[in-house]
């Protein structure tokens, strides 16, 4: 098959990620792979892996370029002749339905989220197929726009055993990161992802306080960068530690390349969206598969991950006292087989193996029109 994948860019997330990792799971196994975005820091991976990048703006949100945009889009298309699209997000999917109707090649979308309900956001239910990556997730599309069970498949996130693995982790680094942050003879606590207000660190940041004095050990390092459009939020984030004389159990250390490493210098993951839940949790997995134990808000995603008291604990959204218990927890038990089970439930060839059986089982359903 020549499968296209489209999103908006190429930088730091889950979305991102899932997408390049597909791109050289597509070419491993024979098949040519095409990824479209307006660009970003993992396009070269993506053509070091054998895939095709096509640069187009897929991500502007202004209705008044929509029709040239989609105009660009769909001589893309043409030239490319894939067999099926991909679509991975909201205006992307809309730019597709735009520039596909003269040449109606299948569509199959994933619903990365818990977007707003709205006309908008039903876009990304329009695919012939519609991957959810949680339960949680699959029962929000079903509930809130009707999308019948024939069309909905629940594909969860996959891990890499190759980059999750502690055996192949790079030493020297992780001494290095250790000094840098100053980690040793302290309880790491890990939040890892792109700073948002989303990702609830504001209540990390008041949990590390509140378990300060039960847990003097406790270091807590958040791993993320911030777009320009949240370097306001992140710098309150600074003050926040600042404030609560934190100085010495919090620090940012920025985006980092080498998550699997960060996961094996921590004692505990924290999961701790607040507002909106994960519609999967890649860190989480990731970190299980590492042996990192996780915390996480009890919504989402996390609840097909965490399984309490067996690799973490399960803590309501917000709650920063809780949260400050369940720290504490952490530091006081060990919770062993969390790879094995990780890379049991979400291995990437489950994820590949079933994605490329729903892009199989669209085109056979044309085959058959």
């Amino acid at each position: 098959m020549h499968i296209l994948q489209i999103l908006p860019a190429l930088d730091e997330g889950g979305v991102e990620r899932g997408a390049v990792e597909l791109n050289r799971e597509f070419v491993r196994r024979g098949h040519v792979s095409t990824v479209v975005s307006c660009g970003g820091r993992l396009v070269p991976t993506v053509e070091r892996e054998g895939g095709r990048h096509v640069k187009l703006d897929v991500k502007s949100k202004n209705p008044l370029t929509a029709l040239p945009r989609a105009a660009a889009l769909r001589s893309a298309l043409a030239a490319l002749r894939p067999d099926l699209i991909h679509v991975r997000s909201r205006v992307p999917g809309w730019l597709v339905r735009l520039a596909n109707r003269p040449m109606r090649l299948p569509v199959v979308s994933t619903v990365h989220g818990f977007n707003s309900v709205s006309a908008y956001s039903r876009i990304m239910t329009a695919g012939e197929r519609v991957i959810c990556p949680s339960t949680a997730v699959l029962d929000y599309v079903r509930s809130h726009y009707g999308t019948p069970d024939e069309r909905l498949r629940l594909i969860p996130r996959g891990i890499d055993p190759q980059r999750f693995d502690p055996a192949l982790t790079d030493a020297a680094f992780m001494t290095d990161f250790r000094r840098r942050f100053a980690l040793e003879g302290r309880f790491v606590v890990l939040g890892v992802g792109r700073i948002t207000q989303l990702k609830g660190y504001d209540v990390l940041i008041d949990a590390t306080a509140a378990a300060r004095d039960r847990l003097p050990a406790i270091k807590t390092v958040i791993v993320g960068g911030a777009e320009s459009a949240r370097a306001d939020y992140a710098q309150t984030l600074r003050e926040r530690v600042r404030r609560l004389g934190l100085d010495d159990h919090v620090v940012f250390a920025g985006s980092q390349s080498r998550v699997a490493e960060i996961y094996a210098c921590g004692h505990v993951l924290v999961s701790g969206n607040r507002a909106k839940p994960e519609a999967f949790g890649r860190s989480m997995a990731e970190a299980l598969a590492m042996g990192c134990p996780v915390i996480a808000t009890r919504f989402g995603g996390a609840l097909d991950i965490v399984c309490e008291g067996f690799n973490g604990w399960l803590v309501e959204p917000g709650d920063a006292a809780q949260l400050a218990d369940r720290l504490v927890d952490a530091s006081r038990h060990t919770l062993t087989g969390l790879r094995e089970d990780a890379l049991a439930r979400f291995s990437l060839d489950q994820m590949v193996d079933k994605t490329l059986a729903v892009y199989e089982e669209v085109l056979a359903a044309r085959r058959t029109e």
